[in-house]
């Protein structure tokens, strides 16, 4: 799981004590609250099949998270079909700087 980091215990205590106020207003979270119960609701059940190793890399991809694996196939395939999901392209790994190419014949001696 993720530690918490300072500026998130600062938020909790700050919300904690009461130092927080909220700015909505009862129509806006009225709204929000709505768009969250429907965003939440799961009324499908869909059956797939993967690879075993496809399947053991999701589950330490959700343990690495902090979440059940299929919670994060479904995040996965929600933010996909959303037009929010960032593929990460392959991490290379560091190489040394290249030397400088010299061409033959270029360098002259002095006389």
């Amino acid at each position: 799981m993720k530690r918490t980091d300072p500026f998130e215990l600062e938020l909790v205590e700050a919300y904690e004590s009461g130092k927080l106020k909220s700015i909505a207003t009862r129509r806006e979270l009225d709204r929000l609250r709505a768009a969250a119960r429907a965003t939440a609701t799961k009324d499908r059940r869909v059956n797939i099949r993967l690879s075993s190793g496809d399947l053991q890399d999701i589950q330490v991809k959700a343990l690495e998270e902090g979440v059940p694996y299929q919670t994060l196939i479904a995040s996965v395939l929600h933010k996909y079909v959303t037009g929010r999901f960032q593929e990460r392209g392959p991490v290379a790994p560091p190489t040394a700087p290249k030397a400088k190419a010299t061409r033959r014949g270029t360098a002259r001696k002095n006389a």
